[in-house]
């Protein structure tokens, strides 16, 4: 049976804490059991907290009735033990565990909680299925990785409020219901009891209301802002987060900037110890696009992309020379040495995936014997093919992968292709962080489905000033005064100028196909507010959870969040969205129609 604290039980220390220096030292610590080890006359327990292990030690001096108790325990039993800190054995010390060199000899023992035998080890060393997991997420959390994760979690949200807080900046909460302005991705929406029919939006993300701050005067706001987004999940994406958000009255692209650069630099030395040279580097999206095929490129390895257009357009290989014709160009990678690696089965399972995400084919050379074997040989002469392997640098052992289509498939297709060969070929340097902007992203991207302009960021974004002329007559040519900071391969940070001028903000919404009517319904309060003197501002948002996760290295969001969601964004262990009573549906008016799938 379960024994309660007393007053007498006060925790002195944590578990992970006690070193030599604490040896004579009466002490009080509780946790969970990790192990009970029975050798007979000596008996010894491993308690974990948050903090790691120490060894508890029983033996022949031990209290009897005492020594019994420790006999029944098993893992995860919850203790609260005093004892007295000593040294360890001869031979028994552990130089891996920090209080590897001292135990504790237990005068006392409460047993505070009593576990059955979970459904899995709790231990970073044995492997658990996901499913498993993440039904027992809170087994799961108490694995030693995933607290070193939260943790980390945590000291980074620290300095990001010590960070912002001393740069004069106000932590403000917004509305987490909302009116529905979709930003891109589709809205989680909330129906409303009082107002039947109608609906909130969970924010996903305070843009609008954090530009109405600075209308307001409030010049610098801050918010670890949870933000919620109704789409596809990925490793580095969940259908709710939390970003670092902020935004800065009076304040210029390099304001902001700077800004951002200094918080990076603080939190790197103070929680990792890495210093991080700024000011960063910058690209632009068209350099980024042409040279890695992502505008959010992993800078740590090479590989580029190289354009063989010039060198093709004459040749004989119709695939090509269409490509070209048609406006798009024939690009490729090169992987060096690779060809002992990339045989045909790898190239046609990379040539499976190029597909996937929209490419016609994939085209290769295979340099592993003395004569270079192209998949497209036949239909060039000998100088056609020797001047693309010039072009590609190519030399025996390498292996070229050529897509030819319209630039918007050829540089994606040859970007992905990039990144899966970089951890395939094992090209990414370990513990190396490549930090940059890219910036003066497209505003508008022709969506094909709708035959519209969209907002690339969001479209209270200023564009540079000498695009404005291009608005109404050429959107594809506006660039933004917006930047991306990139880290890995992993963007952290979006963030832009805001346009403040209400006709000018009338004028993009236009371009974007709103009438009159949807810029009243949609946004009409905030361009009013515009009327009413708007300082010059911008902002971003950070992505906590995705920098706690290139932080500490993890290989998921869920990794660095207690309580994620799967990939059809529901979750495991409470088992949520569950389907609600009809009379609960009633009192909010609504009702659920079933369709056939």
């Amino acid at each position: 049976m379960a024994e309660l604290l007393s007053a007498n039980d006060r925790r002195t220390h944590y578990c992970g804490e006690l070193r030599e220096s604490d040896i004579g030292k009466d002490v009080c610590v509780m946790g969970w059991v990790q192990k009970q080890r029975d050798l007979g006359t000596l008996i010894f327990i491993d308690l974990r907290d948050r903090t790691g292990l120490v060894q508890l030690a029983f033996d022949t001096e031990t209290d009897r009735e005492i020594f019994d108790k420790a006999f029944g325990i098993r893992a995860e039993y919850v203790l609260a033990i005093h004892g007295t800190v000593r040294p360890r054995g001869e031979g028994a010390i552990n130089p891996n565990l920090p209080t590897g060199h001292v135990e504790i000899f237990v005068k006392e023992l409460k047993i505070l909680s009593v576990a059955q035998t979970p459904p899995f080890e709790v231990s970073d060393t044995k492997k658990v299925g996901e499913d498993t997991a993440l039904k027992y997420r809170y087994l799961d959390l108490r694995r030693p990785s995933l607290q070193r994760n939260i943790l980390m979690r945590h000291q980074i949200a620290k300095v990001a409020r010590e960070y912002y807080y001393e740069n004069g900046f106000l932590e403000i909460e917004t509305p987490m219901m909302i009116k529905s302005t979709p930003e891109g991705a589709r809205d989680y929406l909330v129906p409303s009891r009082v107002h039947k029919g109608s609906f909130y939006a969970l924010p996903q993300s305070p843009q609008i209301y954090k530009q109405l701050l600075m209308l307001s005067g409030y010049d610098r706001y801050i918010q670890l802002a949870r933000c919620f987004r109704d789409e596809d999940l990925r490793a580095d994406r969940q259908p709710e987060f939390t970003q670092i958000d902020l935004e800065m009255s009076f304040a210029t692209e390099e304001d902001v900037m700077a800004m951002n650069e200094g918080f990076i630099k603080r939190v790197f030395k103070e929680v990792l110890g890495v210093d991080i040279p700024t000011p960063l580097p910058r690209m632009t999206f068209a350099e980024a696009m042409n040279r890695y095929g992502s505008d959010k490129p992993d800078t740590r390895f090479g590989m580029e992309i190289e354009d063989l257009s010039d060198v093709v357009k004459g040749c004989g290989f119709g695939v090509f020379t269409s490509a070209i014709e048609a406006g798009g160009s024939v690009r490729c990678i090169v992987a060096k040495n690779a060809a002992g690696v990339l045989t045909r089965k790898e190239i046609d399972k990379l040539t499976e995936h190029a597909r996937g995400i929209g490419a016609k084919g994939l085209a290769y050379i295979r340099w592993a014997d003395e004569a270079p074997n192209c998949s497209f040989a036949k239909f060039l002469t000998p100088e056609e093919l020797d001047a693309i392997l010039r072009a590609g640098n190519m030399e025996k052992g390498d292996v070229m992968l050529i897509v030819a289509d319209k630039n918007k498939v050829t540089l994606p297709t040859l970007g992905a292709l990039r990144t899966i060969l970089g951890k395939k070929l094992e090209l990414i340097p370990a513990g190396k962080f490549n930090f940059l902007w890219v910036v003066e992203f497209p505003f508008f991207e022709w969506n094909e489905e709708t035959e519209a302009w969209d907002a690339m960021h969001h479209p209270f974004t200023m564009p540079l000033p000498e695009c404005l002329e291009y608005l109404e007559s050429d959107p594809g040519s506006v660039r933004a005064q917006c930047y991306d900071m990139v880290l890995n391969g992993t963007e952290l940070l979006s963030g832009s100028i805001r346009i403040t001028d209400w006709q000018l903000q009338e004028r993009m919404f236009k371009a974007l196909g709103l009438t009159e009517a949807d810029i009243e319904r949609k946004f009409g309060f905030l361009v009013d507010a515009y009327k009413y003197g708007a300082p010059p501002h911008g902002g971003s948002g950070m992505g906590l959870d995705r920098l706690a996760m290139v932080m500490t290295g993890a290989d998921s969001l869920r990794d660095v969040v207690a309580f994620p969601k799967v990939q059809n964004a529901s979750e495991l262990m409470s088992q949520c969205p569950t389907p609600v009573s009809a009379a609960d549906l009633a009192v909010l008016g609504i009702a659920v129609t079933e369709t056939e799938d």
